[in-house]
């Protein structure tokens, strides 16, 4: 981190982005910059953990409005969504280092995510984003404990990703999809709920929840408080995946080798 001697952190707010922008603070100061994307695919509950977060440990953040939901191929939802995604975000961010002059922009992978299918990588790779913790090949497991040890109260928050990512590839992503997805996981986590995913296939909701909590969403009163709201949302029928929830559970339709 040092020897970039400035640098522009991708934060979404999620523990690997935060613990890389609370060390890019730590050790470069103010010439550190944590900018967080702002659009209709970024989850209201992770903004508020991003600038929580921010505000805690006094980062110089931003944040700013990114449009890839208006992008037609981003729409489109191909296999490689996340492709497009990356790239309006590192067209927005590369250019404000340059505008700033900061020496580099960074990114929160790390060394678990070789393994999936990540394509929004090769949009990293193609604006020369470096990624820190990858390359000092730190996992999940181990960034996670090296956030608790620097007091980040979110180092064991459950992963994230975009909203998109709850749309089967193919089928078209709109602001209104996205819109009822990001409410329909509030209403869980309202609901005391820690790790979910709702899945997005038109009228039905699947939802993939921790194998601890399946249980616990099929009691009646619990059954019945989730299956009312989200047919308030629009639903038609929500349905509860028996195997729960997993990571990356749409790309298992896919054979494709990681990016």
């Amino acid at each position: 981190m040092a020897s970039l001697e400035s640098v522009l952190v991708a934060y979404s707010g999620g523990v690997d982005s935060a613990f890389l922008g609370i060390t890019a603070s730590r050790i470069l100061g103010d010439r550190a910059l944590c900018i967080t994307a702002d659009s209709p695919s970024y989850p209201d509950h992770h903004r508020d953990l991003a600038i929580g977060t921010a505000r805690a440990f006094r980062l110089r953040h931003e944040l700013i409005l990114t449009s890839e939901v208006e992008r037609p191929e981003y729409r489109a939802n191909p296999a490689n969504r996340c492709y497009y995604c990356k790239h309006e975000l590192y067209t927005h961010l590369t250019a404000i280092a340059r505008e700033r002059g900061f020496n580099a922009v960074a990114d929160g992978s790390n060394a678990d995510d070789r393994g999936d299918y990540r394509p929004g990588r090769e949009a990293a790779r193609e604006f020369g984003v470096v990624s820190p913790l990858d390359e000092v090949g730190l996992t999940k497991a181990e960034i996670r404990e090296l956030a608790r040890a620097a007091g980040l109260e979110t180092w064991n928050e459950p992963a994230s990703a975009c909203l998109s990512s709850r749309i089967p590839y193919h089928s078209e992503v709109t602001e209104q999809k996205l819109r009822t997805i990001d409410e329909a996981e509030g209403v869980l986590r309202e609901l005391g709920f820690r790790v979910f995913r709702v899945r997005h296939h038109d009228t039905i909701a699947r939802l993939e929840l921790g194998r601890d909590e399946v249980a616990r969403a099929l009691e009646p009163e619990i059954a019945g408080a989730i299956d009312r709201r989200l047919r308030a949302l629009g639903y038609a029928h929500v349905t509860v995946d028996l195997r729960g929830y997993r990571l990356g559970s749409l790309n298992e339709a896919l054979k494709l080798r990681p990016v």
